[in-house]
């Protein structure tokens, strides 16, 4: 018998945000975080010390779920950016730097915390309520008459995820196949609700990146062995095919607590054999021209098969399964008995196609709104970041479907809330002095701290020593390039705002960021000629940065009023 300990009593501490190792753990964070930021951030290498895979990477959801945190602080706020990552796929590291900054800048000016959360609940409202305004200054409605919009924000993502290892002809060769893929996933015909399709991505590493290419349809990997046995495929009409989740292979399967009862002289492998040559049969007469099957075909009815010119693709696995039945029109079938004719789906056409070493039978859909993305890069490292990468591209345009605006990105839009929040506050803070009952002092105190948090996070953009700037029209960020001289021109040395959209060859006055200046107003009304003309903005999704804003300042105001931590040690 083991020997049996005491159980230990629960740790408690009071008031953890004051411990030094917590502020020290959330700096260092921090510091993590803020340097992956942006296109120039620094990627990090994660790995456990036992061995295993090595990620590469300095995309939030990469970091996120290999970032191995302990303490219940640190843990509530990864948490909290997970959800919110997989829910919305983007603007991960932007959520997760501005609730860093917010716990850190209250935290310097010792407010209680009642009154923190109120006023940050106030802010938050003034800052949501405003970028869904008609007049906001730092959102464009999306044309989707044009995809220029569209294409922008696609290569904009693409531009931040250095690890992908992209030169400037192959970020734009991918966001062009990225945005094509997604429109290929549009239905042409629809009605009262729009059921989007799905774009499969196709891994081909060790090729060139501007191979990768997109093909309506799917394509199923091949041997160069079933390519020799795959005849030349010419047909008139549609092609039927027959999609099977039920494994083919003949084994028995398992009975788990029952018993099988089989009579003397019975061979149970035989039988299954039997049965499984009688389901061929049964396709050869219902003039089926290929088989595909989500498990393993039984060899010697895969031979049975070709010899009645019928093609059998297995192990194509489950995450294929749906993309099939929408492209071929039909449910899976999941018994070997006797097959409705209404159990069998077709294609428009077949053909085989070979990319770099690999061999892809290529099924061609009547109507489907399936496509695969052939995506190539020249190593695992970047190839897994590139995937990841346009799987983002693709959730943010789906969102942008359902609400059709797009943000100013580059720091712009959060040095522009910030303008507008300070001078909002400075010039109307009767209302929330009565609703919060807090001082003056408090709100102002608060305020700075609310709008710095914002700044700080376009500040994270620069990462080599350069100087930051906002103008004082737009409050918009700018960035120079570092060890400017003392005395400068700024309109001859800053070329465009960080979203692209404004030039420094206007009448426009320039401020630190960090320095302290009198509130202005921003312009809040965007010229619709400024944004037509701008083919190279940099955008942000908005339903994902309005989340990661609601999300950043809750998490924080979360952990503010924490009082107590409890640990059970046992």
């Amino acid at each position: 018998m083991s020997r049996l300990e005491a159980k230990k009593p629960s740790f408690c501490k009071s008031e953890p945000l004051t411990s030094g190792r917590v502020r020290a753990t959330l700096c260092v964070l921090k510091g993590i975080l803020t340097s992956s930021y942006g296109p120039s951030g620094r990627l990090k290498q994660l790995h456990n010390g036992l061995g295993g895979c090595v990620c590469t990477t300095s995309q939030s959801s990469a970091l996120l779920a290999n970032l191995s945190v302990t303490h219940p602080i640190l843990k509530i706020l990864t948490t909290s950016m997970q959800n919110h990552v997989s829910c919305f796929s983007d603007c991960g590291l932007f959520t997760a730097i501005l609730c860093c900054n917010l716990i850190e800048n209250v935290q310097r000016i010792g407010l209680m915390p009642t009154t923190v959360i109120k006023l940050n609940k106030h802010l938050l409202s003034l800052c949501t309520s405003y970028l869904q305004s008609e007049f906001c200054g730092c959102r464009i409605l999306v044309d989707f008459s044009s995809t220029q919009t569209l294409l922008c924000l696609v290569r904009s993502i693409v531009t931040s995820k250095p690890a992908c290892m992209l030169t400037r002809q192959e970020i734009d060769h991918i966001s062009a196949l990225i945005l094509r893929a997604f429109l290929l996933t549009i239905p042409e015909n629809t009605k009262d609700c729009l059921i989007l399709g799905k774009s499969i991505i196709v891994p081909l590493k060790g090729q060139r990146v501007t191979d990768s290419t997109v093909l309506p349809g799917i394509l199923l990997e091949i041997s160069e062995v079933q390519l020799m046995k795959i005849l030349p495929i010419k047909k008139s009409d549609t092609f039927k095919v027959a999609l099977f989740c039920a494994s083919l292979s003949g084994d028995v399967s398992d009975t788990g607590e029952g018993t099988v009862v089989v009579s003397s002289g019975v061979s149970l492998e035989n039988a299954v054999l039997d049965q499984l040559l009688s389901l061929g049969r049964q396709l050869v007469s219902d003039h089926i021209d290929l088989l595909i099957c989500q498990k393993v075909v039984h060899p010697s009815l895969k031979q049975f098969l070709s010899m009645h010119r019928m093609i059998a693709i297995d192990r194509v696995g489950a995450a294929l399964m749906e993309p099939l039945s929408k492209v071929t029109g039909t449910q899976p079938i999941g018994s070997l008995g006797s097959i409705s004719p209404s159990s069998y789906g077709s294609v428009k056409d077949l053909c085989t196609e070979k990319f770099g070493f690999k061999h892809f039978l290529h099924l061609i859909p009547n109507e489907a709104t399936i496509c695969s993305l052939l995506l190539c890069n020249r190593n695992d490292t970047a190839w897994d970041e590139l995937k990841l990468t346009c799987q983002t591209a693709l959730h943010v345009l789906q969102l942008t479907i359902k609400e059709p605006s797009v943000l100013l990105g580059g720091g712009c839009t959060e040095t522009h809330l910030a303008a507008y929040i300070r001078h909002k506050i400075c010039n109307e803070p009767e209302s929330i002095l009565q609703d919060d009952g807090c001082t003056q002092t408090e709100l102002q105190l608060l305020t700075e701290a609310f709008c710095s948090a914002l700044e700080s996070v376009a500040g994270s953009l620069e990462h080599d020593g350069g100087e930051i700037l906002t103008d004082m029209k737009y409050g918009h960020f700018w960035s120079a390039q570092p060890e400017s001289p003392s005395v400068v021109d700024w309109p001859d040395l800053l070329s465009r705002c960080g979203c692209g959209l404004y030039t420094s060859q206007e009448e426009l006055r320039w401020s630190f960021l960090k320095s302290t200046r009198h509130p202005f107003a921003p312009q809040t009304c965007l010229p619709h000629e400024a944004v037509g003309s701008a083919n190279n903005l940099t955008l942000d999704c908005f339903t994902a940065k309005l989340s990661g804003l609601q999300v950043a300042v809750e998490t924080a105001n979360l952990i503010l009023d924490l009082s107590y931590i409890i640990e059970d040690k046992n």
